[in-house]
Parts: structure tokens; C-alpha cells; sequence
């Protein structure tokens, strides 16, 4: 394994203690980047790294990618074959969390204008723990921060800028000893958790707000969707949902690549059903970490295997 860590920057692969730009990047000063988070989680069973839905997540980057008019000369497939190698580079046989980031490399100040600005990328892989603690229901706040409308920030893929709200929220939340913060929308309804989608149960039905409701389209989400139809038979409703509906909601919890399946016990000092992990939550926590991690000792309907991109390190 590398000491150092290894870095694919520049077009080059090298030494993560190298992979620096200057104090006039663009993208430093007006965040006109965008970035994904992936998961990389290590079977020790099998000797495996187990890379969940790679493609997926270099699609929705150069979606974002394209937001930004960025011309970067790499295909999702051509960047998850750089990652599976930059991967087996740093040698980690641990849980890992892979961030690609494509910004405006330019290192000019006074220009807002994306069209004359020149692109980069950069995939750095680091040793990844717990985000949050998925043994227990976390305790969550209202956000006085909303999550801004997309005709002011695209919503939908995750750009640097856009994510100011969502730390000022997490800050706030964690400040007042809170978990993690829940935004609503202008209007007041939910969208989603600082870092994470969200989805409610009420009467055996989940329910998530929809992808209109500037909520990020989630990969973990659009996967317990799946998960939750083919293997539990659930409905799954995509409708607004008012912040009331939340506190009496029989379960709440949250999804995302870092905090996997994670259950809320309650919401702005209120228990959300019994305060516990409801079962519901509970089912799609054991088959989501199944699936991520190559498992199969619970048995699923379903093969998951397209999802995966494992090898040995």
C-alpha cells in the first residue's frame, strides 16, 4: 500500500501530497466545480473492494460537468477505469470514499463568464469510516436554512457552490447538538437532509419527495427505491410532503452514499414513531449493506451485481 496516497490529477496519476492548484483557481473562489462521492467498501470475506454503482456516478458528474460548460475529454467509462485503477494504486484494503472533482482550472479572478474558462479534473481516494452511526436513530433539526430553488442553483447534481447551504444547515444542526438538519423548501415543504435524500413511512407506504422538489437525484436513493419495490413489494409515492407529515410519520430515515441507510428517531425533539429504528428501515438497512458490500448471505429476489465493480487490491 502507498504511504503517501495517490491521486489521478492533471491527467497524471501521482502522489497525493502533489495534487495542489494555485491560489487563483477559479473554481477556489466561485466553486464552479462539481464533485461526486463514492463509496468503495472492502469484503474482507472475499479479499474484494467493492465499488458501488461507479458508472452511475461519473454520469451524474458530467452532468453536472455540463451545467458548468465543461469540456473534459474523458467518458464515464474512461473515468471509472481510471478510478478502479487509482484505487488498486493506494492499495487500502478498508472502506474507502473515492471524490472526483471537475472544476474550472483557470487562474483568473475577474471572469464569470464559463465558456472561456479552461477545465480539470481530479480523483483523489481516502480511508472512510462511519458518516453517521446506522446502529441508531439520530436526532435531526429544521434547518432555518432552505434549500435553494433550482431556477437559482441546479439541484439535481452536486455542484460546489450549491453546497454552502447545506453546511451552514449541518453546522447549525450540529451546534445545537442536533445529528444531522432537514431543509425545507421556500414554500416550506421538505427536500432533503444536508448530505442525504429522505423518505418517510406511513401505513406500510414510503414516501420521498420528488424530483422537482430540489431535492439531489440521488444514486442510494434511486437504489432503495429499487430495493424496497423488488424486495420488500413497497409502494414508493414521490409527492411533496409538508414538515408536519414528518413528525407523524411512522418511520423517517435518510440515504446517501455516505451515510448509507440511516433511520431518524427525532425531529425537532420529537420522536418519530417509537423513537426506535422502525422495521421497515431496518429490512432496507440489511439488504442495502448486503448489496453494497458483495454479500450474499441474505437472500435477495434480485441480482444486484450490475451494480458492483469489485476486484482484488
Amino acid at each position: 500500500m502507498s504511504v503517501q496516497g495517490m491521486a489521478f490529477h492533471q491527467g497524471n496519476k501521482i502522489l497525493l501530497k502533489d495534487a495542489k492548484v494555485g491560489v487563483m483557481t477559479h473554481a477556489l473562489h466561485y466553486g464552479t466545480a462539481a464533485f461526486e462521492g463514492i463509496r468503495g467498501n472492502w469484503n474482507s470475506d472475499k479479499n474484494e473492494m467493492v465499488i458501488f454503482r461507479l458508472q452511475e456516478h461519473y454520469e451524474r458528474l458530467l452532468r453536472g460537468a455540463n451545467i458548468l460548460r465543461m469540456n473534459l475529454p474523458y467518458s464515464a467509462e474512461d473515468l471509472s477505469e481510471i478510478t478502479v485503477d487509482l484505487v488498486k494504486s493506494n492499495g487500502y484494503k478498508e472502506d474507502v470514499y473515492i471524490r472526483p472533482l471537475a472544476y474550472k482550472s483557470h487562474e483568473l479572478v475577474a471572469n464569470l463568464k464559463l465558456h472561456e474558462l479552461d477545465d480539470d479534473i481530479t480523483i483523489i481516494v481516502i480511508p472512510f469510516g462511519a458518516y453517521i452511526d446506522n446502529d441508531k436513530p439520530i436526532n435531526c433539526q429544521t434547518s432555518s436554512w432552505r434549500r435553494p430553488e433550482d431556477t437559482m442553483m441546479p439541484t439535481g447534481v452536486k455542484l460546489s457552490g450549491l453546497y454552502t447551504t447545506s453546511i451552514l444547515a449541518k453546522t447549525e444542526a450540529v451546534s445545537a447538538n442536533f445529528d444531522e438538519a432537514i431543509l425545507l423548501n421556500f414554500d416550506g415543504t421538505v427536500s432533503e437532509g444536508s448530505g442525504e435524500n429522505l423518505f418517510m413511512i406511513k401505513n406500510n407506504e414510503i414516501i420521498t419527495p420528488t424530483e422537482t422538489d430540489n431535492c439531489l437525484l440521488g444514486i442510494t436513493r434511486d437504489s432503495i427505491i429499487e430495493i424496497a419495490q423488488k424486495e420488500l413489494g413497497l409502494k414508493v409515492n414521490e409527492r411533496k410532503i409538508h414538515r408536519s407529515e414528518l413528525y407523524l410519520a411512522d418511520e423517517v430515515f435518510l440515504t446517501g452514499t455516505a451515510a448509507h441507510v440511516t433511520s431518524v428517531g427525532t425531529l425537532d425533539s420529537r420522536k418519530i414513531g417509537n423513537g426506535n429504528i422502525g422495521s421497515i428501515t431496518k429490512n432496507l438497512q440489511e439488504l442495502y449493506f448486503s448489496i453494497v458490500i458483495g454479500n450474499d448471505s441474505i437472500k435477495k429476489k434480485s441480482d444486484y451485481t450490475k451494480w458492483l465493480t469489485s476486484f482484488n487490491v
